[in-house]
């Protein structure tokens, strides 16, 4: 009978190690499988991580004669940073009639107005389109570009070069121009915060959630900042008594820059534009318009070494204020010009055929 039990006792002892030793050896097992997915996961990219997009937005008559071009930068982007918003004249459509580009297919706003030249429809139009493009909720940067734009860098170089700061790109200088400011504004508008710069700056999403919910500023701007009137409209508008007299005031030049400036966020930006514009005062035989409008570089004008000219320009000077601008990207300097301004399309395909805008990838010769 003690033997019996002795046989039995042994025999669940010997169960009872097996068991353990199973269970041991299946957590090992088990353990070494967990350690080799976690190990493959950390190696992994995160997944559906987005990064930051860079909103473009487009203000233009009705096509957009260089999509071509832009259609060969936005080809280098593989990882969607980037989003396209598009202002045309009302009832315009982006279709494969209307653009070669499927980056700009259907991306026209559907709420787009008539916009005039030197009037407040302009900052209407670039409102529009940031109120659209804050839709997107990882939009982080905007930029605005006229139909004649083109792009310098690639993508990668371009996007690095503006999220690299967190600061807004907006040219702004201090207006002492007689005939600009319009004394009606004060007080709302102080003639201290009176800026003055291009239009065609780069927001953040703040500085653009500014612009958008703006209340103030842009009433004033739409009341009392209106362009001089030009001899040829004088037969549809009232002769002015005394054009001398007249606030030659450009809405597009101003606005921006003195809200920000009204708001108190001036520590928030970089003082220069991104876009490059020539302004030849002698181009124009008409007093009237000298330096109304930039020059239009065509064909014979498209090289590279116009481009690499503008590539080389490293500071900017600002005679009423003084001051001279020094182009940095991450603390270190750098060209001051991303992309240029006005070309035609003729002039821009020939420098794409060149390959004078940059390693685009796949670029191929288009005539």
């Amino acid at each position: 009978m003690k033997r019996k039990q002795k046989s039995q006792y042994k025999w669940k002892r010997n169960l009872f190690a097996m068991l353990l030793l199973g269970f041991c050896f299946g957590s090992l097992v088990l353990l070494q499988t967990q350690y080799s997915r976690i190990r493959m996961f950390a190696s992994m990219p995160p997944p559906f991580l987005q990064r930051p997009k860079i909103a473009f937005l487009f203000i233009a008559r009705n096509r957009l004669p260089l999509d071509v071009v832009w259609d060969a930068f936005f080809r280098d982007e593989k990882e969607n940073k980037f989003s396209i918003f598009v202002h045309s004249r009302p009832g315009f459509l982006l279709n494969k009639a209307t653009t070669r580009s499927v980056y700009f297919l259907n991306r026209q706003l559907n709420d787009s107005i008539q916009v005039d030249w030197g009037e407040a429809s302009m900052i209407q139009a670039e409102r529009i389109l940031l109120r659209s493009a804050l839709l997107d909720p990882l939009n982080e940067r905007f930029i605005f570009l006229s139909d004649s734009c083109i792009p310098l860098y690639n993508f990668s170089y371009i996007y690095d070069y503006i999220m690299s700061t967190s600061t807004s790109f907006v040219d702004s200088f201090a207006d002492t121009k007689e005939g600009r400011y319009n004394p009606k504004m004060d007080p709302v508008i102080p003639v201290h915060n009176w800026r003055k710069g291009s239009q065609w700056v780069v927001l953040t999403r703040k500085h653009a959630q500014i612009v958008v919910e703006d209340d103030t500023v842009f009433p004033m701007f739409q009341q009392h900042c209106k362009r001089k009137s030009l001899p040829e409209f004088w037969r549809d508008h009232p002769l002015p008594a005394d054009a001398s007299k007249e606030h030659n005031c450009i809405p597009d030049e101003h606005y921006v820059q003195t809200l920000l400036a009204q708001e108190g966020f001036e520590e928030e930006i970089t003082r220069r534009s991104l876009t490059h514009s020539s302004w030849d005062l002698s181009s124009s035989k008409d007093r009237e318009r000298k330096g109304w409008h930039p020059l239009t570089y065509k064909f014979s004008d498209a090289t590279p070494m116009l481009i690499q000219s503008i590539k080389d320009i490293d500071n900017i000077y600002y005679e009423t204020e003084y001051r001279r601008e020094w182009c940095t990207s991450k603390e270190k300097p750098a060209p001051c010009f991303l992309f240029a301004r006005k070309f035609t399309r003729p002039a821009a395909l020939r420098l794409l055929n060149m390959s004078a805008l940059g390693a685009f990838h796949g670029e191929t010769r288009i005539s």
